[in-house]
């Protein structure tokens, strides 16, 4: 196992497609190692860099080709971008964390080596930075439990931006946005998970434990946003009284 608990698989073969790549790679969400190629509209593009022994590597030829990845569940800006392009230099060593896959695209976590032993996960860290906005990972099943958890990471970090006013949060208008954007989807993803706990007796435990999960989650999100509206409210009546003894 590599970084975070996730499964690193000695692999000698370099993928230069994504159809290279097996299934199960992206089932485990096995990292991989990369040379960076360069940076374009459509996402990173990366020449995959296998773990391959000593006496093989010396008389093996490899073949050509680069894989286009997308970091996961990241919606970049155009500050965002930017911030990428000095961030990361050509040719640079990095590793990417398979999660999910879309025709000939790959959605990833990036891992940058900062020194020892201590990676920055990139997607995250543009979350914090407001360089970015969160969506959904393609390629991976909406209700897994998979997907909660990478989400619920995502969401965290975006949430750090915007109670500091990071970035695209600076203006109250995108933070009003955002919540409404927030409460919406809760409400979606409450209904659907409550239509499906009340479907019957066919309904296998491990859905209630998801249920059950989801509940406490949205619980503590609520209490997040209570806080933070009344931050907004309090900084608000200070502004008031302020005004007031200026007039």
């Amino acid at each position: 196992k590599l970084f975070n608990g996730s499964v690193f698989l000695l692999n000698t073969s370099k993928f230069t497609t994504s159809s290279d790549i097996p299934v199960e790679f992206i089932r485990k969400k096995v990292k991989l190692r990369g040379r960076l190629q360069r940076i374009t509209e459509c996402g990173l593009e990366i020449e995959h860099v296998p773990i391959t022994l000593p006496f093989i590597s010396s008389w093996k030829q490899e073949p050509c080709g680069v894989l286009l990845v997308k970091l996961a569940g990241v919606e970049l800006t155009e500050a965002g971008k930017v911030w990428l392009q000095k961030e990361l230099r050509p040719s640079q060593l990095l590793w990417f964390q398979l999660l999910g896959k879309e025709n000939s695209e790959l959605f990833c976590y990036l891992l940058v080596n900062k020194g020892g032993y201590f990676n920055v996960n990139l997607n995250e860290e543009i979350l914090r930075r407001g360089l970015g906005k969160t969506v959904l990972v393609k390629g991976l099943n909406y209700d897994s439990k998979t997907h909660w958890k990478i989400h619920r990471k995502l969401l965290k970090a975006e949430l750090t931006a915007l109670k500091k006013g990071e970035g695209i949060w600076k203006e109250e208008s995108e933070k009003e946005s955002y919540f409404r954007k927030l409460k919406d989807s809760w409400r979606e993803r409450w209904t659907k998970d409550n239509d499906l706990k009340t479907a019957g007796p066919g309904l296998s435990a491990t859905k209630e434990g998801h249920y059950d999960r989801f509940r406490r989650a949205y619980g503590s999100w609520k209490d997040n946003m209570g806080n933070y509206s009344l931050v907004l409210k309090l900084r608000e009546f200070v502004s008031r009284l302020h005004f007031r003894r200026k007039g």
